[in-house]
C-alpha cells in the first residue's frame, strides 16, 4: 500500500498561500512558485514599482520577503500543512543592488528537527549569475 508523501505539492502550497495570507497579493499575483520538493524551494517574485526604492533598486524589505516566503514554502513541502510554523530567526547579506527586475530565490533547508527548521536562500537577478543577497533562517515548528 503506497502512502502519501508528507510534503505539500506545489500546487497544494499555493491554494494555502492564497487562502491564509491573501494580504501578499495585493498587488497581484508577483509571487511564484517555480518550483518546489522536499527542503527546497525556487521561488520567483515579478518586479513591481511598489517595491522600489530611492536609487531605482529593489528594497531589503522585498527581498527579505521573498527570501522569509522561500523558506516557508520548502518548509511546507517537507513538513506538510504546518500553518503556524513561524520564522525566530533571519539574516540577510545583501551583496548588490538588484535593478528594477524580477528576482529569482533558491532555497534549501540545510536542517528540519522536530522543533526547529534552518535553511538558506540565494537571491539574484533573473537571468543573471550573481548573488544580490544571500540569507539565512530559522522557523519553529509547533
Amino acid at each position: 500500500m503506497m502512502t502519501k508523501p508528507v510534503g505539500l505539492s506545489r500546487d497544494e502550497i499555493e491554494i494555502f498561500l492564497a487562502q491564509e495570507f491573501p494580504q501578499i497579493f495585493v498587488h497581484g499575483k508577483i509571487w511564484e512558485i517555480l518550483d518546489c520538493a522536499p527542503k527546497t524551494a525556487t521561488m520567483r517574485m515579478a518586479y513591481h514599482e511598489s517595491q522600489l526604492r530611492p536609487g531605482g533598486t529593489i528594497s531589503g524589505p522585498a527581498m527579505m520577503t521573498l527570501g522569509d516566503l522561500a523558506l516557508y514554502v520548502a518548509l511546507l513541502a517537507t513538513i506538510g500543512h504546518v500553518p503556524l510554523a513561524v520564522t525566530t530567526s533571519f539574516n540577510v547579506n545583501f551583496l548588490r543592488k538588484p535593478g528594477p527586475r524580477p528576482l529569482i530565490g533558491e532555497c534549501r533547508l540545510l536542517k528540519v528537527g522536530r522543533r526547529l527548521a534552518m535553511g538558506e536562500v540565494a537571491l539574484r537577478s533573473e537571468g543573471e549569475t550573481e548573488l544580490v543577497a544571500h540569507i539565512t533562517g530559522t522557523y519553529a515548528i509547533p
